[in-house]
């Protein structure tokens, strides 16, 4: 019944949006972080104002390893990766998170619908769902930290709001689907 698998669709997005709130929207979120102190962060702001503003807003890596000279400061460190915004917005960002509701939502979705069509009962489907979400967090989160060398304590803690999220995503949409199974290519066939 395509109703239930929207409605779980629906209700997993919600699930995978206050999943991501009660990660990053509480006092939680600050275990993701390291904190430099005040006037450094203000010296930094300043440099990146500076130094950046002429390209605008974009993903620096400095040093920049494109060139000979980068390539060697980039090799003796220190290094980062800047996701540099050059007009800054609100701490909490109503339209972000209004925006950020609609997404989890159709990811929602998403996953009941691809849930609907390749699994039949509730088990195969909680299977499913744990195991795409470990896939995803793997690739997506954690091949960060081993490609990029991103803080590891960052990107475990990102890999596990995401998992826990989707999972709760995909299980909700799952249970609300029990009962619907997938049509079988045998049972379509007319004889």
């Amino acid at each position: 019944m395509m109703v239930r698998t929207v409605l779980g669709g629906l209700l997993g997005g919600f699930a995978l949006y206050i999943t991501g709130f009660i990660f990053w929207g509480t006092p939680l979120g600050s275990l993701a972080f390291s904190r430099a102190d005040p006037q450094a962060g203000a010296n930094l702001q300043a440099a990146m104002a500076q130094t950046l503003n002429p390209t605008g807003t974009g993903v620096y890596v400095v040093p920049d390893p494109a060139t000979a000279q980068g390539t060697v400061l980039f090799g003796k460190g220190p290094v980062g990766m800047i996701f540099y915004n050059s007009s800054g917005f609100p701490v909490t960002d109503g339209s972000a998170l209004i925006g950020g509701f609609v997404l989890a939502l159709v990811v929602g979705v998403v996953i009941a619908l691809a849930l609907r069509f390749t699994a039949a009962d509730f088990g195969s489907r909680a299977r499913l769902v744990l195991l795409f979400a470990l896939a995803a967090v793997l690739w997506l989160h954690v091949g960060q930290a081993v490609f990029n060398h991103a803080p590891w304590g960052y990107i475990l803690y990102l890999a596990l709001s995401d998992f826990v999220g989707l999972v709760a995503a995909g299980l909700i949409a799952a249970k609300l689907m029990e009962g619907t199974a997938v049509a079988s290519p045998i049972e379509d066939t007319v004889h």
